[in-house]
């Protein structure tokens, strides 16, 4: 069988595939179809987050398929509870609302906000403050609270209730808020499909200031973020934020689907029985495999992911092709004189997986990548980007 040709065949066409089918892979190496070899620096788009394969996390799989693969929002499950804990430990938030995915983790955070803004300040405070060029998602509502109009075009009308300011223009908020009543200002720290492009640090306290003073909520989006990539648990970490509400999935589960909405103290009471639900969301097979994830990621592998970013930033720094280096911990994007397209069709031939975003090479390893695939991916990138 021609698996190549069975996916054009019989599959949407909404993706342009490199010409690699992968069969198999351990940590961050995978393999093709003919026993090529890659180093993998892109951990399917930031999610794999202990590589292809992982053992404790295969176990930790298996060991629940075994028990009961799926059961109903009905019935209590260990893993679904035991992770809620987890996360309310180690964030200080108050409640989880499990789903499947980032949009849908964004989209609950955007029902949260409403429904809070509602009740607490009126039915007009309803629109949402995102960010321009930032990524939430795919749903029509999530599209919406994108602040990139490419994705709008083709999907008109898309939900009312959002306006995009330019991420650091204070004075463009606050003139916002004098028109419109806002229920919230949703961000990302580190804009990842815009280009790798974190936040200031004078922006994200004066965005603390701004909300705390209007009593506005700050929803953060942690889904590419969060657990573990930027070398904190999640990236709100190094800024000293407080948010209301975290958004999280990709890394969290490491392989499986699953999202997360964080929610504070002043949000945990908002959603009532019936208000919010979803039929896969927190289904224990994927809550045991987070458990997996989480508690693995302690200070020391932040530390190691702290460094391994350092260390590849000082790689790429000044070298040939490369005009700059943004993100943080294992999550950087490389802006380079040659189209990043090209670079990374290079790396492809060479053994090397990378990823773009906007005009830059986007890298995003598994957190456990060992420093020898590390500095052999980061030889084969500059090459690519020199040549």
């Amino acid at each position: 069988m021609n698996i190549k040709q069975t996916d054009k065949q019989y599959i949407a066409g909404t993706y342009n595939r490199f010409p690699v089918e992968i069969v198999s892979g351990k940590g961050s190496l995978v393999v093709d179809e003919n026993g090529k070899e890659y180093i993998d620096m892109g951990s399917g788009i930031a999610v794999t987050s202990f590589g292809v394969a992982d053992e404790k996390w295969v176990e930790a799989v298996a060991a629940q398929a075994g028990k009961v693969q799926h059961m109903s929002n009905l019935y209590y499950t260990e893993p679904c509870a035991l992770l809620a804990r987890e996360l309310c430990e180690r964030t200080g938030m108050a409640k989880v609302f499990f789903s499947n995915s980032g949009a849908e983790a964004n989209e609950c955070a955007i029902k949260v906000a409403r429904k809070w803004a509602a009740e607490k300040k009126g039915p007009e405070h309803f629109t949402i403050a995102t960010l321009k060029n930032s990524f939430h998602g795919r749903t029509l509502t999530t599209l919406a609270a994108t602040g990139q109009e490419h994705y709008h075009e083709l999907f008109q009308p898309l939900t009312p209730g959002f306006a995009h300011v330019e991420a650091g223009n204070m004075a463009e908020l606050e003139a916002l808020a004098a028109s419109t009543p806002l229920a919230a200002v949703m961000i990302e720290c580190i804009q990842g499909e815009g280009g790798v492009l974190p936040i200031s640090r004078e922006y994200a306290e004066a965005l603390s200031r701004f909300v705390k003073e209007r009593d506005i909520l700050l929803v953060v989006d942690e889904v590419q973020t969060g657990n573990g990539r930027t070398g904190r648990l999640y990236s709100y970490m190094h800024y000293g934020l407080e948010p209301d509400i975290v958004s999280t999935a990709k890394g969290l589960a490491g392989g499986l689907p699953l999202g997360a909405t964080l929610l504070s103290g002043k949000v945990q009471g908002i959603l009532g029985f019936g208000d919010h639900g979803s039929t896969f969301g927190g289904n224990p097979v994927c809550c045991a495999a987070a458990l997996s994830v989480l508690g693995r990621i302690d200070e020391d592998l932040l530390g190691q992911v702290r460094a391994k970013g350092e260390w590849l930033k000082a790689a790429f720094q000044g070298a040939e092709g490369i005009e700059g280096v943004t993100g943080l911990g294992l999550m950087l994007g490389l802006k380079t004189t040659k189209p990043a397209g090209e670079v990374v069709a290079k790396c492809m031939e060479n053994g090397v997986l990378c990823l773009t975003a906007k005009d830059k090479v986007r890298l995003l390893p598994a957190l456990n990548i060992p420093m020898e695939l590390l500095e052999k991916a980061a030889a084969v990138i500059k090459a690519a980007c020199a040549g």
